[in-house]
């Protein structure tokens, strides 16, 4: 299968299984047991330079705490000057995705167990403090079993039971409403919301609703103790547990992955807004006004705002914001908002500015710099529980 052309560290790099943006996931070889893993390469420099340097931290960090049967696990993170390795469990069956595209729609008994393995590890989650944030079909992945393991945590929060998020995020057709509406909301409630929305569409085939209805769905929200008491649930279901230990977690190897290239300090927020796309753009460019900010449209949903004075990159007046606007239905969009150069302060005003214009009772959102859960994320995450350390090397790039 070709192992032998590429290796980082003991592992014999082979094909490109998927592949994003910014990394790739090739299939490998453990050379010391023969074991296949699947083998994440982020680019460092695009990471930093498009402001995800915090939610691949988070990612490593999160599921390095997890550890259950249907949950994909990491095994080893290593860093070089240029490259991120995440070397992860192997899941061979693909995206829950990929069986949907052929088969249209689960039978019910498979949907079951299938729904039984998806809220045994959404539980197991939450009661270590962590909120998936972006359960969809896309992240589930399929073993050669069949049974179903949650992956790509790059959304997600750590946090204290009972205490709130603020950030709005994940797939429109899967968040729960009150992530669009930018105020805080509970994350295992947000949770279970995709978790249904997932049953509905394995089960009949499509999703249950158009995104013109996405933010008037506000019903009873179901918990997962009161799912596990349900008769349908209960056929034939064998609950999976999750493994508890008193070993400390290591971390050092997800800051060193990130060492040796500069932080760009880059800031981000996001917003809900109730217009449709033209009048949140205009709104945008009033707030822009409100600061002595030009707007240059990139296209119809995408803009950059400068100084109104010329200035050049290398000027310590510089500055550049991009704003993208994401139509979520006619009158419903999110705006996402984020500053790779210039004066903090210029930013905070342009915000607030655009917070006021876009809905009076609604706050400047926090940045991703300072998140609701990095309190929980970078301090604590110490005193979690993991039953097994994961040791950083440095290497050299294949």
């Amino acid at each position: 299968m070709g192992f032998a052309a590429n290796n980082i560290g003991k592992y014999k790099l082979g094909r490109t299984i998927g592949e994003g943006t910014f990394a790739k996931v090739k299939l490998a070889v453990d050379s010391t047991n023969g074991q296949y893993v699947a083998v994440k390469i982020i680019d460092k420099r695009m990471v930093l330079e498009s402001n995800l340097k915090y939610q691949v931290q988070r990612e490593i960090r999160t599921m390095k705490l997890l550890h259950h049967p249907n949950i994909v696990r990491i095994h080893e993170v290593i860093g070089t000057k240029t490259k991120i390795y995440i070397v992860m469990e192997h899941v061979s069956g693909g995206q829950l995705t990929d069986k949907m595209s052929y088969v249209k729609k689960l039978e019910e008994w498979e949907a079951r167990k299938l729904f039984q393995q998806l809220i045994d590890a959404v539980d197991y989650c939450h009661n270590k403090g962590v909120y998936h944030r972006d359960l969809k079909p896309e992240n589930l992945l399929l073993d050669h079993k069949g049974n179903l393991k949650v992956s790509d945590f790059g959304l997600s929060a750590l946090q204290k039971p009972g205490d709130m998020l603020t950030t709005a995020c994940g797939s429109p057709s899967y968040v729960a409403p009150e992530l669009l509406l930018s105020k805080a909301y509970d994350g295992a409630a947000a949770d279970v919301w995709s978790c249904g929305v997932i049953l509905f569409e394995i089960l009949a085939g499509h999703l249950p609703f158009d995104d013109r209805n996405l933010l008037n769905l506000y019903k009873k929200r179901i918990t997962i103790p009161e799912i596990m008491e349900q008769e349908w649930f209960q056929k034939d279901y064998v609950p999976a547990c999750g493994y508890e230990t008193d070993e400390k977690i290591q971390l050092d190897d997800v800051n060193a992955a990130f060492e040796s290239i500069e932080d760009e300090n880059k800031q981000k927020a996001m917003f809900g807004s109730k217009n449709t796309i033209d009048e949140t753009i205009k709104k945008i460019e009033a707030a822009a006004m409100d600061v002595s900010l030009s707007v240059e449209r990139m296209n119809n949903s995408k803009m950059k705002m400068h100084h109104k004075q010329k200035m050049t990159r290398c000027s310590r007046s510089y500055f550049d914001i991009s704003a993208e606007v994401i139509e979520v239905a006619p009158t419903n969009c999110v705006v996402e908002i984020s500053k790779s150069a210039g004066e903090l302060h210029v930013y905070k005003e342009f915000c607030k500015s655009l917070s006021n214009l876009l809905t009076e009772k609604s706050e400047v959102p926090s940045q991703t710099e300072e998140p609701e859960e990095a309190s929980v994320d970078t301090k604590n995450i110490q005193e979690c529980g993991c039953s097994e350390e994961t040791n950083y090397k440095e290497n050299k790039d294949p």
